[in-house]
């Protein structure tokens, strides 16, 4: 869907973008992290056309009216309420869709109740929701989405990135963080940017598996033996660390692990409190792949 060769953006002396080649595959949900200054906001302005390449080349897989841009910080007519600015939108990217396109994507971006408030009294977040709500009319195929869930309380980020992952397949979407937990839980595939360089490109498990070792960590409520046993024997299992009550386990591959260790906990009898992946820093990471 995307591709560019040695893409460059240069502000006088200040390299903001410097020759990166990003590949962006048709359907995958791709995961633009990075400090604070990385370079993400400003790349994705390149690829949405909305600023100018200082050198390299753009390709894309999609007619530039089939891309929908949503900018870190939206902004609305404040006397238009959020269903008039959804209308507004439909009237100018798809006119044959039906109206009631704005009720159903307010519903799904938590704004169901603000349908009629004019958007001049709206907080960030729901500011944010509602222009997360705006680039999906008209079903665009490409979506470039800068920080989305920024201002976002902890409801609101969840429901944005459910509603990210949903479109994997249905669509082609990048979006751009500083929290590398939103990118785990929406994306198939990571860039890293730093100083606007593109340090790692590939699949998530290729940069966890490849950089920072997955982690999941297991709270019993019972004698942790059956479990230690159980995993001990597989091959996917790295090492076990017993932390009181809680299990620290690492693992080789996360597809393995997210599909066998449910049923190995529920056959081994074991009192399960909770099953989660440990956090892993995006500094970590960082650290990981520039060493």
């Amino acid at each position: 869907m995307i591709r560019t060769v040695a893409l460059e953006k240069r502000y006088g002396s200040i390299v903001a973008v410097d020759r990166v080649d990003l590949e962006v595959r048709r359907g995958s949900v791709y995961g633009l992290v990075g400090p604070n200054g990385a370079g993400k906001t400003t790349l994705l302005g390149m690829l949405s056309g909305l600023r100018r390449p200082t050198a390299g080349a753009i390709e894309l897989g999609v007619d530039r009216r089939r891309v929908a841009v949503l900018p870190d910080t939206p902004h609305f007519d404040p006397w238009l309420t959020a269903w008039e600015v959804l209308d507004l939108a439909r009237n100018l990217v798809d006119p044959a869709a039906p109206s009631r396109q704005a009720d159903e994507l307010l519903v799904a971006t938590g704004l169901g109740d603000a349908a009629d408030r004019t958007v001049g009294g709206f907080s960030r977040g729901m500011l944010q929701r509602l222009g997360v709500a705006s680039t999906l009319v008209g079903a665009p195929e490409l979506l470039l989405l800068d920080e989305p869930c920024s201002a976002l309380d902890p409801l609101g980020r969840r429901e944005v990135l459910d509603l990210i992952a949903r479109l994997r397949g249905a669509a082609t979407v990048v979006f751009s963080s500083h929290i590398l937990a939103d990118v785990q839980e929406a994306c198939d595939t990571v860039g890293i940017l730093r100083n606007g360089r593109l340090l790692f490109q590939g699949p998530l498990e290729e940069l966890l598996v490849g950089h920072a070792v997955p982690r999941y960590l297991i709270r019993l409520r019972s004698d942790p033996g059956p479990v230690l046993a159980a995993l001990a024997g597989e091959p996917w299992v790295a090492d076990i660390e017993e932390l009181g009550d809680v299990l620290r386990l690492g693992i080789t591959s996360l597809h393995t692990a997210e599909t066998r260790l449910a049923g190995i906990l529920a056959a081994s009898g074991a009192a399960v409190v909770s099953v989660g992946p440990e956090a892993v820093s995006l500094e970590d990471v960082f650290l990981e792949v520039t060493e």
